[in-house]
């Protein structure tokens, strides 16, 4: 059966990403042109349940690289884009900055320019409901206190690491890209996601790693910052309806409604972890 809409996802390799991809080509029928530079928290191992089905095409480059994007363009003619790329660490973020300033805001106006030629030059031709999904994070609105409200659409942005700040950044140039050129975008800002592929880097994977090797619990500052929590399926399942359907220069918050403390999440994983697999000495 023919693919029914040409996807061109970034970053795709990595633990959202994948989780879209594979739920775009065994859901959706979508053909998917997954570019990828292929980083340490990226993985192929992720996507390999669809690497032979006829829907799927990786290219490995970087969304930095203008030439390969045009020709990605040229070649593929995408009714879709999404943007899964960025460096996504804070710690990382702190140590190298240069990095996320990179890969997060020169990546992302990069892919701005050419997808707005590419919408210009092509436009009678494309799907009518072409646009370009910019993922982000709630993290470019800071950190809630306790008993404050959750973030909304309007909430202002205050960034407090390189990471939120460069999304930040990147967020503003997709919007600009839509008031100056009228390039169809959306922008969607999600609470922390958990699930299958997650790197191991992140609180969740780390924590049942750390617990069965009967490491010492790394946690970050206090460990009072409280986060909403969304298993990457649902969000996923946002993401298409979005894409398929969302308001072109529209921004959407996605959460899971389930506000948890850094040390809450650590317990619920000991609770769990002390009932699955009980340490020896008790």
């Amino acid at each position: 059966m023919d693919a029914k809409y040409k996807i061109l996802v970034t970053g795709g390799a990595g633990f959202i990403g994948a989780n879209f991809i594979i739920d775009q080509i065994k859901n959706y029928n979508n053909s998917i042109f997954n570019i990828d530079k292929l980083t340490y928290a990226s993985s192929l191992k992720s996507l390999k349940e669809v690497e032979d089905n006829s829907n799927y095409k990786f290219i490995k480059g970087d969304i930095v690289d203008s030439s390969l994007i045009k020709k990605i363009l040229k070649e593929y003619n995408p009714d879709y884009t999404i943007n899964f790329a960025a460096e996504s660490h804070v710690d990382k973020s702190i140590h190298k900055p240069q990095d996320f300033i990179n890969s997060n805001i020169v990546g992302v106006s990069n892919l701005l320019i050419n997808l707005n030629e590419y919408y210009r030059n092509n436009k009678a031709n494309l799907n009518k409901n072409f646009r370009f999904l910019q993922v982000s994070t709630d993290e470019v609105y800071g950190s809630l206190k306790f008993n404050q409200p959750p973030f909304t659409e309007e909430s202002v942005f205050n960034p407090s690491s390189p990471y939120s700040a460069s999304k930040a950044a990147s967020d503003l140039l997709v919007k600009a890209w839509n008031i100056t050129y009228k390039f169809p975008v959306i922008t969607t800002h999600c609470s922390n996601n958990y699930g299958p592929y997650q790197f191991s880097e992140k609180l969740i994977p780390l924590v049942i790693i750390h617990c069965i090797l009967e490491k010492k619990i790394p946690v970050y500052g206090t460990g009072r910052n409280i986060r909403d929590w969304i298993n990457v399926k649902d969000h996923c399942n946002a993401l298409n309806n979005i894409l398929m359907n969302g308001s072109i220069g529209e921004t959407y918050n996605i959460g899971g409604n389930t506000e948890k403390s850094i040390l809450e999440v650590i317990n619920i994983i000991c609770n769990i972890l002390n009932n699955l697999k009980p340490r020896k000495n008790g």
